[in-house]
């Protein structure tokens, strides 16, 4: 077998990896993308994407639930769940096919398979063996393993997505991003739904009082959430499954057609056989430098999802991306910065937010002025019949910078940008309260929630 040479390998088609084929194309490098199942990876093929379509859906039901506000009279919707579903996949369908031509209008090559370390800078994949002087592991993530008895039993996120059956109700084992998503689009849509979290909080890295607003919202809608309990074991129940948890001490059990697995993803890296290129590895990911470079391995960089230390978002990716495209074309210079990076929850309402919570503001010990409205009785709210509107906002007092922005509705997924300006771009509290928006516009509220 003969070895083929690159200047670059990059393990993974998302958008990690595509982020970074733009310096290095740009600057005349050879580069090769081996990718074992679709071009573009989970967001466009089995994440984001989709799973914004049966978000839209959501919306649609909240906006006829809420229509008797506006002296308008419906009927109870009717949601085709298989219809749904067909047109998510209609939708993202060529995807792969559109990411190819681009790849291929780059001059990249892509090799389809599973590729694997065999030497410090050779990677194999099939009978090919390609040597580079740098490779990338942009390889994404995979969800997370669950040591439970009856664990084969759960489905996952990529099942959601593909079964054209509405479940009657359904249980998470987990209480992250993915199942209260998840769990808003099928309590709208009629199914039961519970949520079940080991931890004695849900999302923890986020700002707590936003995360009580939330839970208070999903809560309203009927869906279930347990927090600090075990889950013992999941058993067949006949056409369902029984889940056995325990709280606050005692044994309980809930049974459900479907049992999701609801506990976050981890980097995929397992199958790049790492220790054959003497990469520092630790708990399921590769160790790497400010540069996002191996410590151990330096003609490797890590970026996206199987990078740590990160959201796992997909415009992340595409920068974290970038920035290693730069640092192969110039040297390791340029490191990632996070602090205006915003991030979305999409419930229904959605959860939105970028920079410090305000716990993280008071470690660093900052002087902070926080403001926290509700606004729910304001004439905005009031006018669409928001069902939740609430938003923090976290000040340096010495500065007047925007440290932080947590908002659950109020047009959240679209202001948090604002926010996430200022903070890139130094823009003051004060500064954000002499622009003047259109009204009426969420917008407008700007100014008094700063």
């Amino acid at each position: 077998m003969s070895t083929e040479h690159y200047d670059v390998v990059i393990l993974g088609g998302g958008n990690a990896a595509m982020g970074a084929t733009v310096a290095t194309r740009q600057a005349g490098l050879s580069v090769a993308m081996i990718e074992m199942r679709d071009l573009g990876g989970t967001c466009p093929n089995r994440g984001c994407m989709p799973k914004k379509v049966l978000v839209a859906a959501a919306h649609a039901l909240d906006e006829i639930a809420r229509a008797h506000h506006h002296g308008i009279t419906v009927a109870a919707p009717s949601l085709d769940w298989a219809a749904l579903i067909a047109r998510e996949k209609a939708l993202i369908a060529g995807v792969p096919d559109s990411l190819a031509g681009a790849m291929a209008r780059r001059g990249v090559e892509v090799i389809h398979g599973q590729g694997k370390f065999v030497g410090p800078r050779s990677v194999e994949v099939g009978d090919r063996t390609l040597e580079a002087a740098h490779i990338v592991i942009a390889t994404g993530s995979k969800p997370r393993r669950l040591p439970i008895p009856g664990a084969e039993h759960l489905v996952t996120s990529d099942d959601v997505l593909s079964d054209p059956a509405l479940p009657r109700d359904v249980v998470f084992i987990g209480g992250g991003v993915i199942a209260l998503e998840f769990s808003h689009v099928y309590a709208r849509a009629g199914s039961k739904v519970t949520i079940l979290e080991v931890l004695p909080n849900l999302l923890p890295s986020v700002d707590a009082d936003a995360v009580t607003q939330l839970r208070a919202e999903t809560e309203r809608l009927g869906i279930a959430i347990h927090t600090g309990v075990k889950v013992a074991r999941i058993e067949q129940a006949g056409r369902g499954y029984n889940v056995v948890f325990t709280e606050a001490g005692a044994e309980r059990s809930i049974t459900a057609e479907r049992v999701v697995n609801g506990a976050g993803r981890i980097a995929d890296v397992g199958g790049l056989a790492l220790d054959a290129s003497g990469i520092r590895h630790e708990e399921g990911h590769v160790v790497v430098d400010e540069f996002l470079r191996s410590v151990s391995n330096p003609a490797v960089y890590v970026c996206g999802d199987a990078a740590a230390g990160a959201p796992q978002l997909s415009p992340i990716a595409t920068y974290q991306g970038q920035i290693v495209g730069h640092n192969i074309v110039e040297g390791p210079t340029r490191k990632p910065d996070y602090a205006s990076i915003p991030s979305c929850i999409f419930t229904v309402p959605a959860l939105a937010m970028v920079g410090l919570t305000e716990t993280e503001a008071r470690k660093k010990g900052l002087k902070i002025r926080v403001q926290t409205n509700d606004m729910q009785g304001w004439l905005s709210a009031k006018t669409t019949a928001e069902s939740a509107a609430w938003a923090k906002v976290v000040v340096d007092e010495a500065s007047g910078h925007i440290l932080g922005a947590h908002m659950l509705g109020h047009a959240a997924e679209e202001l948090i940008h604002l926010f996430a300006l200022a903070i890139r771009h130094g823009i003051t509290a004060d500064q954000l309260k002499d622009t003047i928006c259109g009204f009426p516009t969420y917008s407008a509220d700007i100014k008094f929630l700063v």
